[in-house]
């Protein structure tokens, strides 16, 4: 694929993230038919990268190890602390690593390791949850930017953040903080995500709308179907700071109007590459052992798994959900909202633009991935202790007086035992609510009926805006089992109410109560956990049509 020639950007593209002007140059490219024409030349990468590993790992599991048994010797396993055992099914945490001093062969396109480019994050973190006894599958994202209390061992980050520290850190952290049990990981990087799309032969996209990334290098001036390499795939799935052409002819670019989502848009399109990965798959056939070996030794050589994760457990899930159809695999984002004010202020240091994780809707979310019931702890499906048999404390950390006394007596109505309420100096801005935790470590002793975590999960069901779970007992407040640090904007919620059975009947029924959650002014608006794809984003190209190859790319 070939990109226009640029000239040398002296100033950042302006951010328009303007609704009104997206809302109409959508309805302007609906519109629109597309004229297919010749693509820009290439342009170098900026050092800065995020590959999309979900779209490869899953390529995996859905049977590119197929059964090259012999295969497992290229597979390189990493200790990772704190995985659970598998049940009736079981949660592969799917990372792409912007680890460039691991790559075997070192390359300008990601940045050098011996040039100082040396970061290590996970810009793209999915879980994606697997039941082999009725192969249905799921996959849920976690923005990168999302602001958890226990990302690093010495407290709050980005989620994205956690990997520096060592792949037993992210899963920690996401066990610890969001309930979400791990029990296998898998690591990719960018030479693996470039190998498996030029394996295939390449991927076809269509680009209904010229569209342009200065942080990824993407740079469609022309709509149309591009066969994309592995080198130019990668720019689609890390772009976050898409630029739309907003009328036909204009080629100010740098002043083209950016959609205001960033990093979800960014999750959206990669789920969207997902699909037209799995459909090239497909399309190729596993059973071709050309294609298979080919496409599998491109990943196994820099895959990272896990040491329990075994080559032969590998093509048991291979054979179990080779025949999946990824079309209709439920995609979900766990759902954010953005803190206004431009670069967080936490703890006396900032940490650029950050995103708080939203609850209920967060609750919920998980519940419709992992199957999980709204009175199930989400580690062993056990049902959840009743309010009456937990202790909570309650700790004032925003600027709203009154809070905690508010927060304590709406949860005492609910039948929670109350010890206590405080006030603690707030460590920000906008604060999150925090559902501390304590009692034994039920994540690394493996004493999963440790009544802190139960608890902290049956209190924070019950609690909503920006609200997380964090195991931490320096901050339980002693006496308590539960310590709810209050945020700005804390509700909390009406549980449902059950209705009695009517004679005769065969089933009994809830009444859900529907909450609104009151505007909250440091938050923006709360991101979907679904999304559509939009009249610019990128899709599969329709059958038959004109194909553009850049030959020289």
């Amino acid at each position: 694929m070939k990109e226009n020639a640029l000239p040398s950007r002296g100033e950042s593209a302006k951010s328009v993230a303007n609704r009104e002007r997206l809302e109409a140059l959508g309805r302007a490219i609906d519109g629109r038919a597309a004229t297919p024409s010749r693509s820009p030349r290439r342009r170098h990468w900026p050092r800065r990268l995020a590959i999309g590993a979900a779209a490869l790992a899953f390529v995996i599991v859905a049977g590119a190890v197929g059964d090259y048994f012999y295969l497992g010797s290229l597979v390189h396993h990493k200790h990772v602390n704190f995985l659970q055992s598998a049940g009736a099914s079981e949660n592969l945490l799917l990372v792409g690593s912007t680890d460039r001093c691991a790559l075997k062969h070192q390359s300008e396109a990601y940045g050098l390791c011996s040039q100082g480019v040396t970061g290590i994050n996970s810009d793209i973190t999915m879980i994606l949850h697997l039941n082999p006894s009725t192969g249905a599958a799921a996959l849920l994202s976690i923005p990168r930017d999302t602001f958890i209390p226990n990302a690093r061992t010495f407290g709050a980050n980005k989620i994205d953040a956690a990997l520096y520290q060592g792949p037993s850190q992210l899963a920690d952290a996401i066990e610890e903080d969001f309930g979400i049990p791990i029990n296998h990981y898998v690591e990719l990087n960018f030479g693996t995500f470039a190998s498996v799309v030029n394996a295939l032969g390449g991927i076809d996209m269509y680009f209904p709308v010229p569209v342009y990334d200065g942080g990824s290098g993407l740079a469609i001036f022309h709509p149309g179907c591009y066969q994309l390499d592995g080198y130019h795939a990668l720019q689609v799935v890390r772009a976050r700071h898409l630029q739309i052409q907003p009328t036909p002819g204009n080629k100010d670019y740098l002043n083209w109007p950016q959609e205001g989502l960033s990093d979800i848009a960014r999750i959206r399109r990669t789920h969207e590459f997902l699909r037209v990965l799995a459909s090239k798959v497909a399309a190729n056939g596993l059973s071709n052992p050309i294609t298979d070996q080919r496409l599998a030794t491109s990943v196994i050589g820099n895959l990272q798994v896990d040491q329990n994760f075994s080559e032969g457990h590998m093509v048991s899930l291979a054979q179990k959900f080779a025949n999946i159809n990824v079309g209709s695999l439920p995609q979900l984002t766990y759902p954010v909202a953005g803190v206004n004010g431009g670069s967080y202020l936490y703890k006396g240091y900032y940490y650029g633009d950050v995103v708080f994780p939203i609850n209920p809707t967060g609750t919920t979310t998980i519940e419709q991935i992992f199957g999980v019931k709204p009175n199930q702890n989400s580690f062993t499906y056990a049902p959840l202790p009743a309010p009456t048999k937990i202790s909570v404390s309650v700790e004032n950390g925003s600027n709203t007086n009154g809070q905690a006394a508010t927060v304590a007596a709406a949860l005492h109505r609910q039948g929670f035992v109350i010890t206590s309420t405080g006030t603690r100096t707030p460590v920000g801005i906008a604060n999150e609510t925090v559902v501390y935790y304590g009692g034994p470590a039920p994540l690394k002793t493996g004493n999963w009926k440790s009544p802190g975590l139960a608890a902290a999960q049956a209190v924070m069901r019950r609690l909503g805006g920006a609200v997380v779970m964090a195991y931490d007992p320096t901050q339980v407040v002693e006496g308590s089992l539960v310590t709810v640090l209050t945020g700005n904007g804390l509700t909390v919620l009406t549980p449902p109410k059950p209705v009695k059975k009517p004679t005769g009947a065969t089933t009994s029924s809830t009444v859900v109560t529907t909450t609104t959650l009151p505007a909250n002014p440091q938050l923006e608006p709360t991101t979907p956990t679904s999304q559509g794809l939009q009249p610019w984003d990128p899709r599969a190209c329709s059958p038959g049509q004109h194909i553009f190859v850049d030959k020289s790319a």
